[in-house]
Formats: C-alpha cells, structure tokens, sequence
C-alpha cells in the first residue's frame, strides 16, 4: 500500500476490476514531477495477475520521432499487427517502419491501435501503462487517445501518466486523476533517521512530493545531518526543487565505477530503453553488462531481459547532463554504429546529428530525409525539426535557407506560429531563389496574419508576387490565394481589390472582387468552378477554404458546409493541425448559418482548445466571436458579453476586421432577442461598417433590417432589405430568399407584407429553421396586429416550439407572449414561470419583459405598436399584481 494514496490505488483498482469484467477505461494521472505517478502505475502493473501489461515511458529526446512511443509499447505483439484488417496493418507497418509504404489517414493508424487493442483483450483482459505523455511524440499521443475514447466496450484499461503543465494537451478527452502532495502525516513517515528540525526542514522543502522527501536526505553532508544546515543546503523554494532532485542523483551517479557511468550515459543519450542496443553501443565504449549491477542496487534503474528503465526522467537528465561533452559524443557515435540503417536509419541521423560539433554535410543530407520521411507520416513536427537541425550542420547558404524554409513551413503546419517566425528570421539573406523566396513569404506573412495585420500579412504577399511574377510564375496562385484569405479576414475591400487585379483568371481571389463590384453572375459562375474543383482530391486546403468562404458570402450554406468538412477531413488526414482551427471555424460558421448551434458550438470549442495550445491568438478571436453568435441565440448575456469583449480587444488593435464585425454582430443578436433594438442597431450598424461591405456581410442585414424597424427606425432598414433582394434574385439561394423576403415584408405596407411573409415560408425549406421561426415568429406578429389571431396563434405556434427546441430562449420568451396575447394557451407553471407573473394578461406580459431590459415607454411603444400612454397604463395596471412599486423592481422579479 503507497502512503497517503488510498483514494488513487482505489480509482485505479476499480478501473482493473472494470476491464476483468470486459468493460474498458482510460485514466489521466496528472501531477508535478515526482510526486508519484510512476508509482501509481507500479501499484496497477503490480496488480495485474491474469492480465496483459504493456508498458511505455515517454522519451524527451524521441518528441520528434514520429510514433517511436508507440511502436515501443507494441513492441512485445508486433507479430499480432498482421492479423489486423488489411488498410490497418498496412497503416501500422508503415509507421512502425517495417515497409515503405506511406501514411494516407491518421485515423485509419487510430482505429489499428483500437483494434490491437481489442484483439489482445479478446486474448486476456489488457493493461496499458502510459507515463511521461509530455515527452511522447504527439502522433503516438492521438493515436493512443483516439482508441481510449473509444475502448469503453473492450476488455483494456489504459492508464496515462503525464506532468501537470502538460495535461491539457497530453491526452485530450480522457477522465483525470489529480496526484497531489502527500500531507504531513505520510511525508513525516517517509523521513526517518534524522533529527526533527532536519526532518522539518526536508518535510517544509519538499512540498510533499514523495520522490523529494526519499532523496533529499540522501544528499545531505554527515554536518547537515548534525543539523548544520547552511542557506544553500536544501532549496529556498519549490520552483528549485527539480534542479535540488537532478543534483542528488548527480552525486549518487558521481559515487557509481565508471563503467557503471558509461552505460547510463549510453542509456540516457538513447532513452528507448532498448536494452540490447544500450549494451551493444556501451560495448564500444569499453561496459558491460556486468557494469548495470551498482546502479540498479542504488535503484537508479531496473533492468529486465530486454528493457532498461530510469527511476525517474531526473535520474536520466542527471546522467547525460553530468557527463563531459565528448563523453556525449562519443556515447551518441556508438550508438549511431550500432543501430541497423536499414530499420533506423531516421534514429541514426539523429544521434549522428547530436554527435556533429560543427557543418556537416552528409550528416545534414540523413536529416533532410528524415524530415521528408516525417512529413510523409503526418509528423509535421518532426520534420519541422529535422529541418532545422539539418541547417545548423549546413554551411552552403542556399541549402541553409532551404532547409531553415522548409523547417518553419513545417512548423507553421503544425500550429507552431511563433516557432516559424523564429526559424524564418534565421534564413540568409539576400535570397536569390525566387521559389524560396515565395515560400519564405508565405511562411512570414502566416506569422504576421497570426498575431499581427492580417492587411500586412496580404501585403507581404501581394508584394512578394509582384517581385516573382516573371520568374517563378507557377508561385503566383499560392501567393495570391494567400494573400486574398489574409485580405478577407482583415475586411480590407481595397486589398481584395488590387490582388484580384493582379490575376484576374486566378478564380480564388476573384470571387469576392466581382461580388463587391456588383457583378454576381460573373462571382456565381467562377465559384461554380471552384466548387467542382473542390469535390476532386487533389484540390489544396487553402484552395477549400476560399471556396467554403465564398459559398457562405453568397448564402449556399449547404455547399460551404460540406466544402468546410471536407476541409476538416483534409487536415486531420494530413496532419496539418496548424491549419485545422480554421478549417474547423469554417465549419463552426457554417454550421451557425444553418442554425446547427449545437454543432458550432461542439465545433468552436474544439477549435479553440486547439488554438489556445498552439497560441494561434488571430483564430482564436474569430472562434471566440463564432460562440458569442450561439451564446447569444441562447440569450446567455454573460458569456456573449464575455467573449465578444475578449475578441474585440484582440481584433480591433490589428484591424481584424471580419472577427470584429462577427463580435459586434453578437452583441447585437443579443440585444435583439432581449427586445433592446435601440441598442442592437447601433452594434449591427458598427458591425456592417467593421465587415468593410455589405457583400461581405449579407448574414448581418436580416438582423440589422429587425433592428431598425423595432427600434422605430424603419428608413434605415431600406437600403439593407434592398440589398439582400438584390443578392437574392442574383444568386437563387434558398437562405438569401427567404431573408430577403422577410425583410421586405418587416419594411412593407401592410397590403403587401403578407405576400412577402408566405414567399418567405416558401423559400425556408430546410436551411436554418431558426431563421425559420425568426419569419414566423415576424408573421405572427403582423397577423396578431392585423387581429388575425387564429392565423397568428398558427405562425407563433411553430416559431415557440422551434425556439424551444434549440434552447433560443428570449426569442421562446417573447414568442410565447405573442402567442398569449393572440389567445394561446400557455400553461404559466410548464416553463417555471413566477405565479405572479401568470397574473398579468398577454399584453402586459410583454410589456414588463421589455421595461425590465430596460427600454423606455416609447421604444416599448414602437416595438409593440402601441402608443406610449397605453404602454405606461399596462404597467400602472401590472405593478400591483407584481407586489412591485417600481421598474427598478423589475428586472430582479424577473430573474427571480
């Protein structure tokens, strides 16, 4: 029994009992270095009689080896990987290097890991025990989360282990344990055999981390066991503790035979724990096997047939560390001689590299194809780093500017946007190859439109492709396509214009230049051709996602969307996890303009944790504005609020103009669903005014058209409801008809609305039905004024149920009291109303929901179409039924 661990050995029993029985789990240990979480998974491996255990240690130096971790933890059962179903074996012998083959789809490499994982449980209940997932390679990592999401209905248990600043990203989606410090009672059992204030003194320092409190003592001199403890004799803080632990087990490494040092160092330098391989390279250092015994009686490491293990990751830093640089050397040449070139040929070139002391050609050459190896398995991060250190060894400065190009593309790939930037600032200049001069572009202006201008970044570009044009033509679309996306995002209606101009055949950056110069059927016709492009695969992602954004521009959301999912589809399938934010806000965008909320949400959130571990702060703000849209339907102020403030300090400093007009277009559906119209128009004004064009902005002028008629502004509804008559009939959309429609019939003569009304109707099929229930919840509203009730209570009938099902709150609210005000009924305690509310007719109803926001008698007055003496007798008549006095009152009644 571990000290002070019940609670965790507890959880982790129940999980194994689990898995005996057939019922799989997966578990995230988190916690500081130290503190235990090796020990938890001893205690399971313990605990595993009857099971199968497989076991892996994430390996610092092995990061950028794409899938080492996992080919180490099968490594006992590759034989079983054959029985698999054919695409998953192949997929797994590729990355495992047993083929040439490449890797077309990481999930398909998913669903291998799931199915070995299945098939060894089939056999015997199965454990598999993770630890250190910060220092595994990340295709190893979603690999091996994507099967424990799933492996709920197989006889396996997988236990993760990782460092609390890793957690977040280490194993995503998994159910957490958090291993704390032990309390003072275990910690003081753990110290024996010294003097209380000593003892006090290692208990007070070490914060009750278990592997501190073993080890501390042992690092103290015979004096500081006296109780001489000088200032520097243990640390001062717990920020000094891991330096502390690396020192003690310096000392204890110092203490060992040479020999000893010799294979530890070959070990840690390694760190596969491939114990053939340690003693085969340590044999040419002079060790032998023989040579293990001192450090496992210490307990640095324990050793079994085939594996050697470290004690703790500190153990092995301490080794490597405290050896003296050609010692290093050497131990990293041994083991390049003794691994195979033919199965490791990509481990070789890096401990070739770590060796290299200076420029090496052949050696930078080996690392160049590791790279390209990497890239071909979706590793973006590796290769991004065996790029770079393939330009540290390079003295050519053209093959230096290339590699150092090619390891920031990479590492824009994989989300690493200040990485990229950092490694592009390195390449030698003056270029004189136009093509990596292209590529060095695009790679800044990725940097620039991620926490800079994104006008600037299109600039970069547009100038770059002026500089190209004559000698590297085939880099123009690349660059312009670019340049149009950074172009969009900043609303810069001049920008879209010059790069169209360049190109004028180039079909991406036309689409919106021909939509903002009115010419439609020529935007329509070109983006046909993108969308037939985009169903063939070879179509580039950059190339899906304009397409995507400009189907949504011209209101075919079906088509966007599924253009935006294929996009995703791309992404995950390639690795490009740098990209697939975007792709995924996209979708997310999409998914809003179909009244999918739900899934935006799902979408968004997933797209922002992504964002947010990778620093991408200029997606980040878009996606935080995408869910201030479907917080805002929900009528959720305080997140709306929260996330559009949040956006806007980001956009509004860079001149992000389309995430600026997307957060005060939140700000404004808000207001507008809590009956403030007033206050909507003004943000759906300065929303319009940030999207740079109404072309670039039809989704906002339904809501800004509602606005400005229920703020009693119908002349500013006009030239909006115009425009989208316009767009519809030029682009025979369903979306944009049936907004249109029912803009014209809020902004018609009364002889003329209803016509609008049912060709509205008509128009809404399918699409968004909460646009759906917007027009009828409009309709109803102008038949109940036309004292049509029947027909109303119809219309307000089905916009109730539509809200309601989305969870569209102020727009159920106030559709249920025109329902009530049309004489339908409502049973006041279904929905959780105050009795006292139930009190009040229809009418005074809706007049007390709108004071309570806020609004005078006269903006309740427009909204209502009552005259402002009638809205102030229905609350002179409302109060006393309230048990109020007040408007003051109101609004606390209300949330009550």
């Amino acid at each position: 029994m571990l000290l002070g661990r019940g609670a965790e050995q507890d959880r982790i029993d129940l999980i194994m009992a689990d898995c005996r029985r057939g019922r799989g789990a997966a578990l995230l240990l988190h916690g500081e270095a130290g503190i235990g979480k090796t020990a938890l998974l001893d205690h399971a491996a313990a605990r595993a009689d009857g099971m199968r255990l497989l076991r892996v240690e994430g390996i610092e130096s092995e990061m950028d080896l794409a899938y080492s971790g996992l080919h180490q933890l099968f490594l006992p059962v590759l034989d079983r990987v054959d029985r698999l179903p054919p695409p998953q074996a192949t997929a797994l012998r590729a990355v495992f290097g047993l083929s040439d083959d490449g890797v077309e789809d990481p999930f398909v490499i998913g669903l291998g890991v799931l199915s070995m994982l299945s098939r060894l449980g089939a056999d015997a209940p199965l454990l598999c025990l993770i630890d250190d997932v910060q220092w595994l390679d990340q295709p190893t990592v979603d690999a091996l989360t994507f099967a424990a999401r799933r492996i709920g209905a197989e006889a396996a248990a997988l236990l993760f282990a990782a460092r609390d600043d890793a957690r977040g990203s280490a194993a995503p989606g998994l159910p957490t344990l958090p291993v704390r410090g032990l309390d003072r009672a275990a910690a003081a059992s753990l110290v024996t055999g010294l003097l209380p204030s000593v003892a006090e003194t290692i208990i007070e320092q070490a914060h009750g981390n278990p592997l501190a409190l073993l080890d501390l003592p042992g690092a103290l001199t015979p004096a500081q066991r006296a109780g001489q403890l000088g200032p520097l004799a243990l640390p001062e803080g717990p920020t000094a503790l891991p330096g502390r632990l690396q020192e003690s087990f310096a000392r204890q490494i110092d203490g060992m035979p040479e020999a000893t040092q010799v294979v530890l160092l070959v070990s840690a330098a390694d760190d596969t724990g491939d114990l053939p391989l340690v003693l085969g390279a340590a044999g040419r250092m002079g060790a032998a096997v023989e040579d293990l015994e001192p450090a496992e009686r210490a307990g640095l490491v324990s050793v079994s047939s085939r594996t050697l293990r470290f004690r703790h990751p500190l153990v092995r830093n301490a080794a490597y560390q405290g050896a003296p640089l050609g010692r290093r050397i050497a131990a990293h040449e041994a083991l390049a001689e003794t691994l195979d070139t033919d199965r490791h040929g990509h481990r070789r070139a890096w401990h070739l590299a770590a060796a290299a002391t200076g420029p090496d050609e052949r050696v930078a050459a080996e690392l160049e194809q590791v790279a390209a190896w990497a890239g071909s398995r979706q590793a973006a991060a590796s290769a991004s780093a065996a790029y770079e250190r393939a330009a540290q060894l390079t003295q050519d400065p053209r093959a230096r500017a290339r590699r150092l190009i090619g390891a920031a593309r990479k590492a824009a790939e994989a989300g690493q946007d200040v990485r990229a930037g950092l490694l592009a600032d390195q390449v030698p200049l003056p270029l004189t190859d136009p093509g990596a001069e292209a590529d060095l572009a695009r790679v800044r202006a990725v940097v620039e439109l991620g926490y800079g201008s994104p006008s600037a970044a299109g600039r970069i570009l547009l100038d770059c492709a002026d500089a190209v044009s004559r000698s590297r033509p085939d880099k123009l679309a690349s660059l312009l396509t670019d340049a149009a996306h950074a172009a969009l995002s900043a609303a810069d209606i001049d920008l879209v214009r010059r790069i169209a101009d360049r190109r004028p055949d180039l079909p991406v950056p036309a689409v919106p230049a021909l939509l903002l110069s009115g010419r439609t059927p020529e935007a329509l016709d070109v983006l046909r051709t993108l969308v037939t492009d985009c169903r063939l695969p070879r179509t580039g992602l950059m190339d899906r996602l304009m397409t995507g954004i400009h189907c949504r521009l011209t209101g075919d959301h079906d088509t966007a969307h599924e253009i935006a999912a294929t996009a995703v589809e791309l992404c995950r399938a390639q690795g490009i996890s740098g990209w697939l934010p975007t792709a995924l806000h996209l979708l997310a965008v999409t998914e809003v303009s179909l009244g999918r909320f739900d899934e935006a949400r799902t979408h968004a959130s997933e797209a922002l944790r992504l964002a947010d571990h990778h620093d991408l702060d200029h997606r980040a703000a878009h996606l935080r504005s995408v869910l201030a849209v479907a917080a805002a339907v929900r009528g959720d102020e305080e997140s709306t609020r929260a996330l559009a403030v949040e956006t806007l300090a980001y956009t509004r400093p860079r001149g992000v103009g389309q995430g600026t007009a997307t957060a005060l277009w939140a700000l404004g559906l808000l207001e507008l669903g809590l009956g403030r119209a007033q206050e909507a128009l003004e943000h759906l004004d300065a929303a319009l005014a940030a999207a740079g064009a109404p072309a670039l902005a039809l989704h906002l002028l339904p809501d800004l058209v509602e606005a400005a008629v229920r703020a009693g502004c119908p002349e500013r509804a006009v030239e909006s409801a115009r425009l989208l008559t316009d767009r519809a009939a030029a682009t025979g959309h369903e979306a944009p008809a049936a907004s249109a429609h029912r803009c014209a019939a809020l902004t018609a003569a009364d002889d003329e609305a209803e016509r609008h009304f049912d060709a509205a109707l008509r128009a809404h099929t399918g699409g968004s039905g909460f646009e759906r229930a917007r027009t009828e919840l409009a309709y109803g509203v102008w038949l109940r004024r036309m004292r049509r009730r029947i027909d109303a209570r119809d219309q307000l009938s089905a916009a109730l149920a539509t809200f309601e099902q989305m969870e569209a709150r102020p727009w159920a609210l106030r559709a249920r009291a025109e329902l009530q005000a049309a004489g339908g009924h409502q049973d006041p305690s279904g929905d959780g109303t105050d009795i006292r509310i139930s009190r009040l007719s229809p009418q005074e109803r809706e007049v007390v929901r709108l004071a309570a926001t806020g609004a005078t008698n006269r903006e309740i007055a427009v909204q209502l179409f009552l005259s402002p003496r009638t809205v102030g007798h229905h609350l002179y008549r409302a109060f006393p039924k309230l048990g109020i006095s007040s408007r003051t009152e109101l609004a606390s009644l209300l949330r009550s």
